[in-house]
């Protein structure tokens, strides 16, 4: 399986220590490099800096040969890319949070799961303690309605 990721979820996982969770549901990761060089900026937390600076075995940068054809104005560059870059590889999932991204990503037929999702799968797989998780979430700058998270709690509870 190909996953294309965009910086933000993997920079909540860093974030919330749950990076290693990629490798365990997914076969392959790859970023375009600007994603890399998004992740390597001094703005970026000094955990996000220092994982990209080494990066894990599990991880593939790549350039995004082909020409552009997304222009949506809408979109950073390194959104742009990632969308482009699902397209070239034929990736089976692309990793994106922000909406206005996923909603281009839609429109292009891509698959689409953000942190929410990867740590929805995770917890029904028995890999993380859900709620915690969510909890860590919280602690950071990730912003979601609560009454999601409170759907997304609840639906574990019942499990």
């Amino acid at each position: 399986m190909i996953v294309i990721s965009d910086t933000s979820p993997l920079c909540y996982l860093l974030l919330i220590d749950l990076i290693d969770l990629l490798p365990q549901l997914y076969d392959r990761i790859v970023i375009p490099e600007i994603i890399r060089d998004e992740l390597a900026a001094p703005k970026s937390p000094a955990i996000v800096q220092a994982w990209i600076a080494q990066p894990p075995s599990s991880l593939e940068i790549r350039a995004v040969t082909t020409s552009n054809t997304l222009s949506a104005d809408a979109l950073d560059p390194g959104e742009r890319d990632a969308i482009v870059l699902a397209e070239e590889l034929q990736a089976d999932l692309i990793l994106l949070d922000d909406q206005a991204a996923r909603t281009v990503a839609t429109q292009r037929g891509l698959a689409i799961v953000g942190v929410l999702g990867i740590l929805v799968k995770a917890g029904q797989q028995g890999k993380i303690d859900f709620p915690t998780a969510i909890a860590r979430l919280q602690q950071t700058t990730f912003r979601v309605s609560a009454s999601l998270i409170q759907t997304l709690i609840d639906q574990f509870e019942q499990l």
